[in-house]
């Protein structure tokens, strides 16, 4: 049996659920999105772009799907762990797959707490959204069904990529970020992914981000597993930057060995505007991210950058695609990884300059440290140019640590162990320092510093991880 058959048939099995429980937005999509992922499958090993990660056998395990929408209690404060000290953020919570403001909280009594009189917050099984006094509105698609009409699926298209339509078909709501023209939000927004199930769970996660012409913000994305279980996650997001907007993403994965995660992210950039895209695996199981980024309008800039820390059996695999196809834009893309043990890492990136997109200026790097013998990095830097007045770079390395460094610090009183960690945090701290934000630069330091000592997988839920 085909690998996608069991999704088949629950498509045909759970339809009508399915749209009873969705946004509309979604509904709009998902016919066509489930023909154009019954015609392609699951992409094989065979297919170029995945060459190293066998994406059948992901979806083979047999999760559970919420398609009811059934509430998954949450006390926050026990699972949030992304606070990061002198920096203020506008906070906000996903639950699996559903969007939860900040002021979702209510005080409940529950069992002996009840008994003793105390009350706990809880997260409760409300979703709302929040419409800014300056137009900002932070909330779920079905409350703006309008908007996220006009934007929705025209990036992530799902006629030739099959994880997309997949997303789209079995997708019940999603994110909607919305910036309007000209306003700049002052403090970053922060939003917190939780993975949250007693049983094995599939979840497919949405989010739509439009920043109008001259608009300005600063979003942080944490990913944290909460319960000891195999998840699967799959996401897209789609992001519209207008004319000289000014947008920053960080996308954290703090999970654990048994979460899969595939995600999709589908940028639009329009003239004047500038970008930062940069993404960080600390901790995961299986983990691919697909970037694709367009720079529709002139004097565009985009600064794209990666980070994975991986050991034991971890599998980290990047793959980006920045398509100029205008003149006189600038990217610059740095991607670097540190493997350990029987990790594996994998990096594809395609820097596509189109007819007629002269004054090109476009820079990637993938640096890569394999500090065991058994560690395997894959990388595969390209570049399409059919323009002649360009200004183009790409270039990979893998290596293991420097023999001589260790030595020199061994001579100097340093233990192999601690010369080892020193060298492995030195090599990842160029792309922390792309941050543009100094609390949270500061913050990724210090757990960047305590990935490589261990200290992040003590416990498989990372209780521990930002005290």
């Amino acid at each position: 049996m085909r690998p996608e058959q069991q999704y088949i048939d629950l498509y045909a099995q759970a339809e009508a659920l399915l749209r009873n429980h969705s946004a509309e937005p979604l509904n709009r999509l998902r016919a066509r999105a489930f023909a154009d992922f019954e015609r392609l499958g699951f992409p094989t090993r065979k297919e170029e772009a995945y060459k190293y990660t066998d994406v059948a056998k992901c979806f083979e395990p047999d999760y559970g799907m919420n398609f009811k929408r059934l509430a998954f209690p949450v006390n926050p404060y026990e699972v949030f762990k992304c606070d990061v000290p002198n920096m203020s953020t506008a906070l906000y919570f996903m639950v699996n797959d559903t969007f939860y403001s900040a002021t979702s909280y209510e005080l409940r009594a529950t069992g002996k707490e009840k008994e003793k009189g105390k009350e706990e917050k809880e997260l409760v099984a409300r979703s709302s959204s929040l419409v800014a006094d300056n137009g900002v509105i932070i909330g779920n698609f079905r409350d703006h069904a309008d908007l996220v009409n006009r934007y929705l699926g025209t990036l992530a298209d799902t006629s030739n990529d099959a994880l997309t339509a997949f997303n789209t078909a079995f997708a019940q709501d999603g994110l909607l970020i919305y910036i309007p023209k000209n306003v700049a939000v002052e403090k970053p927004i922060q939003l917190i992914n939780i993975l949250r199930s007693d049983v094995p769970l599939l979840v497919n996660r949405r989010v739509l981000i439009v920043l109008e012409d001259g608009a300005q913000a600063r979003l942080l994305m944490c990913d944290h597993a909460m319960d000891d279980v195999n998840f699967l996650a799959t996401q897209v997001i789609e992001v519209f930057v207008g004319r000289n907007a000014v947008f920053d993403l960080y996308e954290l994965e703090e999970t654990h060995t048994g979460n899969t995660r595939f995600s999709n992210l589908y940028v639009r950039q329009e003239a004047g505007s500038n970008v930062l895209l940069n993404g960080m695996t600390l901790t995961c199981g299986t983990t691919r991210n697909t970037t694709r980024v367009l720079l529709a309008g002139e004097q565009a800039e985009l600064n794209l950058c990666g980070m994975a820390i991986a050991d034991k059996n971890q599998h980290v695999d990047n793959r980006t695609v920045i398509d100029h196809a205008v003149p006189s834009c600038r990217s610059n893309e740095l991607y670097k990884y540190v493997l350990d043990e029987q990790a594996t890492g994998a990096f594809a990136g395609l820097i596509l300059v189109r007819p007629g997109a002269q004054h090109t200026d476009a820079r990637q790097t993938n640096r890569n440290l394999c500090a065991t013998r058994d560690a395997r990095m894959y990388t595969q830097p390209q570049l399409e140019i059919y323009a002649d007045d360009v200004k183009c770079s790409h270039g990979a390395t893998v290596g293991q640590l420097d023999d001589a460094a260790l030595f020199y610090m061994r001579q100097r009183g340093i233990p192999l162990r601690e010369a080892r960690l020193l060298l492995m945090f030195a090599f990842v701290n160029e792309v922390v320092d792309t941050i543009r934000l100094d609390a949270l630069k500061d913050r990724l330091h210090l757990l960047v510093e305590k990935r490589f000592r261990g200290e992040l997988g003590k416990c498989r839920d990372c209780k521990a991880m930002c005290r």
